[in-house]
């Protein structure tokens, strides 16, 4: 089977996230079909961007082939992204003949985040071969819900129009939804998916073979940063990823305050758009117990929760997590095999249901503060004992060489 992925945002381990489609491509490959990534060629989420002038280019990674499109870059969410976003699938329209003519796809998967690129994947696959060619559209997150619940965007704002007449075709007219988010039942029933046979639950998850090779040693700066803590007698509490808004590092911040001069040490590891704003917070309040730090390479991430007592992830109080999450840095936290604390409030809770850490209220200095004075008061044989309860449960439940054969199956069940 020949599948073409469309993915905006993918990354590989060369460039950084997006990883699930870099995943998913290289297990179907192993399985004996073709794959190709059609991509942008920039990203805000990739910490390398790959090098593509004025025309596309083809390049392969670790067999993978992908087709870069050459995108304007952009700094923050606003019209440089909606501007990204138009190049990119003006770019794709355009490109369709040739990649037709060249691919051959069985299967087109839109899988951009935003849903738009919908209406490309179904030309491609009228060009391809009308009544053959199978539409998938995947859902990461909700759009136009999501701008509309996390950053207060109007409803009747154009773009969240079109957005939402996107999503509604996408549910009316793909072959089979794909849903990374667990509780999305309801919601695209509402919006034009009228079999629930043509849903399809296939989570995030995690590579075992990225865990099973030697990790690399951490860069000197991060491992001073952990050194410097655990000197001063200080319980480390770890955060490696995205630093934006929905990250809710400034709760992390807030409880870091309130346990000032109790023995917890900080490190927070990645970029994004609001590291320079909260590394400013914690010069401007003295935070010695809080270090911040570059992103480092993914083959090094073992190494940090090797090195850290509590990993943290949080989350905003935001209605849109009724319906799930799919969070890529919580995986790697239970496969790296650490005690997470987790302030969340959503329809799902990893943590929770593996036991590997301690969940508490989201945007809640205080419940965090008290969560990390629980988690450290465990033993460090309890501590370790939760993360291979977490670990035992990524492996059974996210595992990418099940989700991809899950994905797969779901394919080959829609028959035209």
């Amino acid at each position: 089977m020949n599948i073409l992925l469309v993915n905006h945002y993918a990354g590989s381990p060369r460039h950084g996230m997006e990883f699930r489609p870099y995943y998913l491509a290289r297990e179907w490959m192993r399985a004996g079909h073709r794959v190709q990534i059609v991509a942008a060629s920039f990203s805000h989420l990739r910490s390398r961007q790959p090098e593509v002038g004025a025309a596309p280019r083809d390049e392969v990674i670790d067999g993978i082939a992908y087709r870069w499109l050459p995108t304007p870059a952009y700094t923050r969410n606003g019209v440089g992204r909606v501007r990204n976003i138009w190049a990119f699938l003006r770019r794709l329209w355009c490109e369709t003949p040739q990649i037709v003519a060249a691919f051959a796809p069985d299967v087109v998967i839109a899988s951009s985040t935003y849903p738009m690129d919908i209406w490309v994947a179904r030309r491609i696959a009228r060009l391809a071969g009308p009544g053959r060619v199978k539409v998938v559209f995947e859902i990461h997150d909700l759009w136009p819900l999501s701008p509309i619940e996390l950053t207060g965007m109007s409803p009747w704002h154009p773009f969240a129009m079109l957005c939402q007449w996107a999503e509604n075709t996408a549910y009316r007219k793909a072959d089979l939804v794909v849903s990374i988010l667990p509780k999305v039942q309801e919601h695209v029933a509402a919006h034009g998916l009228d079999d629930p046979q043509r849903l399809a639950l296939v989570p995030n998850g995690v590579s075992p073979q990225d865990w099973q090779v030697e990790p690399q040693p951490l860069r000197g700066d991060v491992e001073q940063a952990i050194a410097e803590h655990r000197s001063a007698g200080r319980t480390v509490v770890g955060y490696v990823g995205s630093m934006g808004l929905p990250n809710a590092l400034d709760t992390l911040l807030d409880a870091a305050r309130l346990l000032r001069g109790a023995p917890f040490g900080f490190v927070l590891v990645g970029d994004g758009f609001e590291r320079a704003r909260l590394a400013r917070r914690v010069a401007d309040e003295a935070m010695a117990q809080v270090s911040f730090v570059p992103p480092i390479p993914k083959a090094q991430v073992p190494s940090f929760l090797t090195g850290i007592d509590i990993a943290y992830i949080g989350w905003q109080r935001v209605p849109i997590y009724r319906f799930g999450i799919a969070p890529n840095k919580l995986m790697d936290y239970m496969m790296g095999g650490c005690a997470v604390l987790h302030s969340v409030a959503a329809g799902n809770d990893l943590v929770a249901e593996s036991g590997c850490g301690v969940s508490v209220e989201p945007e809640s200095p205080p419940a965090v503060a008290h969560g990390l004075r629980q988690l450290a008061a465990r033993s460090v044989e309890e501590r370790r004992a939760m993360g291979r309860r977490g670990r035992e449960y990524v492996m059974a439940h996210h595992s990418y060489p099940i989700l991809a054969a899950r994905f797969l199956q779901a394919i080959e069940s829609r028959g035209h």
